[in-house]
């Protein structure tokens, strides 16, 4: 992303394009303007419920407490759920046999 960034910036001024006199110009300002002002009201109005809901209640429950905890099970020389599921199904399997 950065990379495109630079590119993008090496491409204007490859064609004499002032970024700075096309953000301080009037039309620059109000295109800023709008684009935020449409921003934030898509956030607000869209996006911000039910990615806040899919943060809290996806992402952090379900992988970072997880994630978490299986992080302190090898910090504290433990068997990770992982493992303990390994052991699960080697059991399963000899029974199997």
């Amino acid at each position: 992303m950065i990379f495109l960034g630079l590119l993008l910036i090496l491409v204007l001024s490859y064609f004499n394009v002032s970024i700075r006199a096309v953000v301080e110009s009037p039309a620059g300002q109000d295109n800023i303007e709008y684009v935020g002002g449409t921003t934030k009201s898509l956030w607000v109005t869209y996006l911000k419920e039910p990615l806040t809901y899919f943060w809290e209640e996806i992402w952090i429950k379900l992988f970072w407490d997880s994630f978490k905890y299986n992080l302190e099970r090898i910090r504290d020389g433990l068997p990770t759920d992982i493992d303990e599921a390994a052991l699960d199904l080697q059991i399963q399997a000899e029974a199997g046999q």
